[in-house]
């Protein structure tokens, strides 16, 4: 099997060696290139073809967020990771055709080398099988609006089935920033309250929810142990080491955020949400799992389908790695199979 043609650009010559010496070692790669200066990376990028990329996101002369903006319209084969210290221009990569990110060491606390670079391979690794999707492509697929009142969208929007055990689960991983946007910010104000988990590392999770906010008509945050789940609300778990629950009381639902080891490889995890969403809300649930590396959320999306929740999955060609809803999909978890761009009706009209 061919060897995975890697090439770093990075302005810091001690972590661009740093990732050669440690990164290098894995049999499946090959270093091809490694650059301090974005200007010359992009233009050795067609003589090099690189499979992927992997781009610090602050630097002189370039982002990487320009980086990548430039570099994968010119170069469509080439998949880009991101290298992020804590920094908002990550979303702009990820909207522009990155396939993920992950922390640079020193913006959180407690770094493991060892972890840093098994997550790094494994990344790489899902890139380079992964497909490129952007904001524009999301835009292109995205049918237009009915012009005219009294379509099938105005009523929709209307959402006269809603009722205050209405709730949306939705869980996504590699590729499920822009997904999960794509879903959310067309939900109408009056929406059902919306549970989130994509797998993110800590505090860009708040990052995260905070862009979201400035684009959906419903209010988005990162959620906090005890929050109310409600109308027009989205809550985003947080990354870390907490698992986020759905739960009720005699006031409607909340969330509770609590301490724990990882489950289905991943805290938060997907597969917690929904299986206590299936247990809480049963039938007035709507679940949603999209575009994701590996197979977290499947059986929790299998649980909301047995206790009565009507249950959507992101369709392969729309998916960055279709490896979450395909293992979904493959258990009989999924009610309907989606574009990406059709999910957001689909979901409203659940509650017509």
């Amino acid at each position: 099997m061919p060897k995975i043609r890697l090439m770093f650009v990075d302005d810091s010559l001690f972590f661009r060696t740093f990732l050669q010496q440690r990164i290098g070692k894995e049999p499946a790669f090959e270093t091809i290139g490694s650059f301090g200066d974005p200007v010359e990376a992009l233009a050795k990028v067609p003589s090099l073809k690189p499979d992927v990329i992997v781009v610090d996101m602050e630097m002189p002369k370039m982002r990487g967020n320009e980086f990548i903006r430039k570099c994968l319209p010119r170069n469509p084969k080439v998949k880009a990771l991101v290298i992020s210290a804590l920094s908002n221009n990550v979303f702009d990569a990820m909207q522009a055709g990155a396939i993920d990110f992950i922390a640079k060491p020193g913006s959180r606390s407690g770094f493991d080398e060892a972890q840093f670079i098994q997550e790094l391979i494994q990344k790489i690794k899902v890139a380079a099988e992964a497909k490129t999707h952007t904001s524009e492509d999301y835009a292109k697929a995205r049918p237009a609006a009915p012009a005219r009142p009294g379509s099938a969208l105005t009523r929709i929007a209307t959402l006269s089935g809603v009722s205050s055990k209405s709730v949306i689960a939705i869980g996504a991983s590699t590729g499920g920033t822009e997904a999960i946007l794509e879903v959310i910010k067309n939900f109408p104000p009056q929406s059902p309250g919306v549970v989130i988990v994509q797998h993110m590392p800590p505090v860009f999770t708040k990052m995260y929810a905070e862009r979201c906010d400035k684009t959906c008509k419903m209010s988005v945050k990162e959620a906090q142990s005890g929050d109310r789940v409600v109308r027009g609300n989205i809550l985003i778990a947080p990354g870390g080491d907490q698992q986020m629950y759905l739960r009720s009381d005699a006031n409607g639902y909340y969330v509770n955020l609590t301490n724990g080891p990882k489950v289905s490889g991943h805290c938060p995890s997907v597969d917690v949400l929904f299986e206590s969403t299936a247990k809480t809300a049963g039938r007035n649930a709507v679940g949603v799992i999209l575009t994701g590396m590996g197979a977290d959320g499947a059986k929790g999306l299998l649980a909301m389908k047995r206790a009565g929740a009507y249950t959507f999955g992101q369709d392969e060609a729309s998916c960055v790695v279709y490896g979450m809803p395909m293992e979904a999909f493959k258990m009989g978890a999924v009610n309907e199979q989606l574009t990406l761009t059709a999910i957001c009706d689909a979901v409203l009209a659940r509650f017509r």
